[in-house]
């Protein structure tokens, strides 16, 4: 469907107003129906539609935060926590910068999760699965609840969770340890963020590149981002493994 001329107001570019989409090519593009557009609006997951006398106009504003709604609901976010998410994005952030926080939400690992019931996790690993065996493999990141009696689960990582529960690991260095990857993960994040907006987003944007090429250059990234962290993370145990071995030797020449 064409895009409706619309006259632009005060305020508004020639530009800006041709890109003004009405209800309809809205739901549209988005692919989402009138009734949870609007229901989204009143919300406040997506500012109200722009007026024109009578009629309400939408921009690539509302497309782009309509997405990222989409794209978190696709990730098992439940309205409130979407809408606490929502409300950290700047009001006047740009679709650019809200195409890059969609792609950065976006899966960092190639395997997807397999939705299992219980039973058929069960059968998968050829166990009965105890409430404190879930626990430790949802600690460790492999299984996750979503709702009734269905797991997502981490099927390549599996085998590496049954071997840590046949070895006995404890279900409080699980959660610990999740709390210091969840912690130093948020931050890594924000960090990787402010860096994709301060220095690349920009130098796409000089150039006119759209924000599905940003997006492009973040999914071509994680790879590398990936293996970073896994190299440093090995660089620094080795480190700590060295200070370790240090520190008991100068205790044990220091009894001497």
């Amino acid at each position: 469907m064409a895009t409706e001329q619309v006259s632009p107001s005060v305020g508004d570019s020639v530009e800006q107003a041709r890109e003004l989409l009405t209800l309809d090519e809205l739901t549209n593009r988005v692919g989402m129906s009138v009734r949870n557009v609007r229901f989204y609006t009143t919300k406040g997951l997506v500012p109200p539609p722009i007026r024109r006398g009578r009629s309400g106009y939408y921009s690539r504003d509302h497309v782009a935060r309509l997405e990222l709604v989409q794209e978190l609901q696709g990730h098992g976010f439940t309205l409130s926590a979407i809408e606490r998410y929502v409300a950290g994005i700047p009001a006047d952030a740009t679709p650019e910068d809200i195409a890059l926080r969609r792609a950065m939400l976006a899966p960092w690992q190639v395997d997807q999760p397999v939705e299992m019931s219980r039973a058929d996790l069960e059968k998968r690993v050829d166990r009965r699965l105890t409430r404190k065996d879930l626990d430790t493999l949802s600690a460790l990141g492999i299984v996750s609840a979503t709702g009734g009696d269905s797991y997502h689960v981490a099927v390549s990582q599996l085998s590496i969770g049954l071997g840590l529960l046949d070895l006995g690991f404890p279900l409080e260095a699980a959660k610990a340890a999740s709390e210091i990857y969840t912690q130093h993960g948020s931050q890594i994040a924000h960090e990787l963020y402010d860096v994709f907006r301060r220095m690349v987003w920009p130098v796409y944007q000089e150039s006119g590149a759209s924000p599905e090429t940003i997006q492009a250059v973040v999914e071509r990234l994680k790879p590398l981002s990936i293996a970073s962290l896994v190299s440093a993370y090995e660089a620094g145990m080795d480190q700590t493994r060295r200070e370790n071995i240090a520190a008991r030797a100068k205790r044990s020449g220091d009894i001497r």
